[in-house]
């Protein structure tokens, strides 16, 4: 710290020491005044003192309440819109959709139609899992797990030991770390 910068270090005290007694003597005047006056003349102060801390008093929750309806619309707008750049993602694909369509409306080449199709459920699964964390499980072979997995339908075996899963009806889907759609599956149990 330089010289000077120690001689300012105490000016700026010395200038908060006295703004905080000019403050405390105008408080003190204040109340002085007040007990000077003839008691009508208080209750005229403190009544206009009283108006004035009601004034600022509805002041501030007249602001509050505009702050409270402020972030309610923002919060309402969010979720109103929280889905648009999924769905902006999404567009591309309904498109490739509606082109696959048309295509196999004039072609009689199955086989292509099918690749393409193909082609666009990869696109947008990829998409849905690298942008959005969402990515499906296959369950073919795994060990039953209610957690996971949705039994639809249940075949005594006695090839097995513990219910495991046959086959995926409909597979099952996690959000980031979150299963948000059980998998729905066919379940092979052991012979009692």
């Amino acid at each position: 710290m330089s010289k000077h910068e120690k001689d300012e270090a105490p000016i700026q005290k010395d200038e908060a020491v006295q703004e905080n007694i000019e403050n405390n003597a105008e408080e003190t005047t204040q109340e002085q005044t007040v007990k000077e006056l003839t008691p009508e003349e208080k209750i005229t102060e403190l009544e206009a003192r009283l108006a004035e801390t009601r004034d600022q008093l509805l002041r501030k929750a007249a602001e509050f309440e505009n702050f409270r309806k402020r972030m309610n619309q923002e919060k309402q707008s969010s979720i109103e819109y929280a889905n648009q750049s999924l769905l902006s993602d999404i567009i591309p694909i309904i498109d490739d959709l509606e082109r696959a369509i048309l295509a196999g409306e004039s072609s009689t080449d199955i086989g292509s139609l099918l690749e393409g199709i193909k082609m666009i459920e990869k696109r947008l699964t990829s998409q849905l899992e690298s942008k959005w964390g969402l990515r499906r499980f296959i369950s073919a072979g795994e060990a039953f797990d209610p957690n996971l997995h949705e039994a639809l339908m249940v075949e005594k075996s006695p090839d097995v030991k513990e219910s495991t899963v046959q086959e995926d009806l409909f597979k099952g889907y996690y959000l980031k770390d979150r299963v948000i759609r059980a998998a729905k599956v066919k379940v092979v149990v052991p012979e009692s």
